[in-house]
């Protein structure tokens, strides 16, 4: 297993050490889950680049890496909307796209194909990491403009354009199995 793919998998390691911290609502607990997000984050740019920069893109690490951001993402978001801090219907809208854009992908894999993150998509998961640390900050750097909110609705119109986006440009994909299923 290469460092990217290793690095992918730090992240998913990383979550339930975000949510745990998550739940115990102490300054220091919540100080503490907002730096774990941010060094899963960090692990996201990381393995993209040295995957990139070495040339040690493989199969998994195209699965595997927007998994694990779709992982991070949506249990910071739920953890959060449990909590009363995010709003639920934010979380549906990420959580409908991801489902679509995964259907896709398991088309593409039935077909010999694999899906990697587009630009939009990569455009997406940093917006949406961005708008989790502004969350876990409560908006403090930014009071009184309510930079939490302007992200959320920026936020999640980037996630729906990437879900057409990836539709879009694999249209091809969905027609290859219609003729297959006729």
């Amino acid at each position: 297993m290469n460092w990217p793919n290793r690095l992918t998998l730090l992240r998913v390691l990383l979550i339930p050490v975000c949510l745990v911290l998550l739940s115990i609502e102490t300054d220091l607990c919540q100080l503490l889950a907002l730096i774990v997000l941010i060094l899963a984050a960090m692990t996201d740019w990381l393995d993209g680049y040295l995957a990139r920069r070495y040339h040690l893109v493989t199969s998994f690490g195209k699965f595997l890496d927007p998994v694990a951001d779709k992982m991070l993402v949506l249990s910071v978001m739920i953890a959060l909307c449990g909590l009363g801090r995010f709003p639920a219907w934010a979380c549906v809208i990420v959580l409908f796209r991801d489902l679509a854009v995964d259907g896709l992908r398991l088309v593409a894999i039935q077909q010999g194909h694999v899906i990697a993150a587009g630009p939009l998509g990569k455009i997406k998961t940093t917006l949406q990491l961005v708008t989790l640390v502004v969350f876990l900050m409560k908006n403090r750097p930014f009071s009184p403009f309510p930079m939490d909110q302007v992200l959320l609705v920026i936020t999640m119109m980037m996630t729906l354009i990437s879900g057409v986006d990836y539709f879009v440009r694999n249209r091809a994909v969905l027609a290859g199995s219609e003729e297959k299923a006729l």
